[in-house]
């Protein structure tokens, strides 16, 4: 494909296109991990900041938080890897 000036346009995914869906991703994880977090440590609403006990809740709630999604992606990467394996090994069956 070219463009209005002849120029080749880029193959593949565009750039801006991916950099908008990681933003959304990693806002949807934050979102997700502070609403999960709140809930299960803020326990007093009468004081305006966190005691130490909630402090030290939230800290490990985050932290367990991120290493289980780091998990699950790991997972997930492989079952892709897997799923292109086959794919690829179904499309050379067919040629």
């Amino acid at each position: 494909m070219s463009s209005w000036f002849g120029q080749q346009q880029q193959q593949g995914p565009d750039p801006l296109f991916l950099a908008k869906t990681e933003i959304e991703m990693y806002n949807d994880l934050f979102v997700k991990m502070s609403s999960t977090c709140f809930v299960k440590c803020r326990s007093n609403f009468k004081e305006p900041d966190l005691n130490i006990g909630e402090q030290s809740c939230i800290d490990r709630c985050a932290s367990k938080y991120m290493e289980a999604q780091e998990k699950v992606g790991e997972v997930m990467k492989r079952v892709n890897e897997q799923a292109e394996q086959q794919q690829r090994a179904m499309q050379d069956m067919q040629r």
